[in-house]
């Protein structure tokens, strides 16, 4: 680890209680039908999420779910509605109003989905680690630049030589752990990847996933792994916040969470994981129709029952379990456990004091 990312480290130990990164109150909508009209599509609604310090929180959900939105938005690939993105305990989209500023991309980095199309075919490796360190000027002598440059292919696992590989000679599972490379040669605190292992073979996703739990634990970088797989989800991540139709319906610590599912929709989650222990119970035909709902909805997106309240105002957040448990559902139809009753309630105010 380099002594900038010790010095930062040790410059954070007494804000401990100050998150690697927050968002709060995020929306995204976008225009439907051009410049003159009056329709629009929600993505996001009112987004809370915090990632502590050398934390890695999965977001899941299914595509069209607002995942890689929330992601682009944070990145500032996008640009939120409303809503605050705060690195540091500093709100970014005030002080960077009209795009990120360098800072802001050498602190925060993404891995994106496809690691052939965000690596240019006609350049190099090397190529791809000395252009993200001279924008970001951390290049220095030319002998500093190729230890640094030796340092980050084997941090990722990767031969010296493949620097002068074009992308198209290095298999998948390679060219991802390239843009991880790419994404590490600026020193970032927060990574942010977006389905990193979605398009490489099963037999190498494990090799990937096992980087980045080495990268947090080595180098203290905090990760929002975006993903639509519980199984990995449960592998890497600490904590899992379960999206729908651009809201959060339920966030715990991760065991704890895809052993109780407290949300309809989690449960839905889970019961499609396959599992010989048990029968399945998914709905693909509910599932269709909880999406149709989704735009006529003006309560709770998950409003699929008209017998029950969900129609009557949007959910609250409650706390599942102990007053000490992290694990939160939003949700009208939530029933604590038996001999949880006195605790297992909590209303907004009360679960994000």
């Amino acid at each position: 680890m380099s002594n900038s990312v010790l010095s930062r480290m040790s410059s954070h130990a007494a804000e401990s209680t100050t998150p690697a990164l927050e968002v709060r109150d995020l929306s995204k909508t976008f225009p439907l039908g051009g410049f003159l009209s009056h329709r629009s599509v929600r993505a996001l609604s009112n987004v809370d999420l915090t990632l502590e310090r050398a934390e890695i929180v999965a977001l899941v959900g299914e595509s069209g779910s607002g995942k890689s939105t929330l992601a682009r938005c944070i990145a500032r690939l996008e640009k939120p509605s409303t809503g605050q993105v705060l690195l540091d305990g500093v709100d970014v989209l005030k002080r960077d109003r009209f795009q990120a500023s360098r800072e802001y991309r050498s602190q925060l980095q993404m891995v994106f989905q496809d690691p052939f199309g965000s690596l240019n075919p006609v350049h190099r490796v090397e190529h791809f680690l000395r252009r993200s360190l001279a924008i970001h000027g951390k290049a220095g002598s030319e002998a500093h630049t190729r230890a640094r440059l030796e340092k980050l292919m084997t941090t990722v696992g990767l031969q010296v030589d493949m620097l002068n590989s074009y992308p198209h000679e290095l298999s998948g599972g390679q060219r991802q752990r390239v843009a991880i490379a790419r994404a590490l040669a600026v020193e970032p605190q927060v990574i942010l990847a977006d389905e990193p292992t979605s398009m490489l073979d099963v037999s190498v996703r494990i090799g990937i996933l096992n980087l980045m739990r080495k990268l947090r634990d080595d180098q203290g970088i905090s990760m929002l792994y975006i993903t639509h797989d519980l199984a990995s989800a449960r592998y890497l991540a600490d904590r899992i916040a379960v999206m729908f139709a651009g809201e959060l319906v339920e966030e715990g610590e991760s065991l704890e969470l895809l052993a109780n599912p407290a949300h309809p929709y989690t449960q839905l989650l889970v019961s499609a994981v396959p599992d010989p222990a048990r029968a399945g119970s998914y709905d693909p035909v509910r599932r269709a129709g909880l999406r149709q709902a989704v735009m006529a909805s003006t309560s709770c997106a998950f409003d699929g029952d008209a017998e029950q309240p969900c129609s009557a105002g949007h959910p609250v957040r409650h706390r599942v379990g102990g007053v000490d448990n992290q694990h939160w559902v939003r949700c009208h139809l939530y029933r604590p456990r038996a001999g949880a009753a006195s605790n297992a309630l909590t209303t907004e105010s009360q679960a994000s004091a």
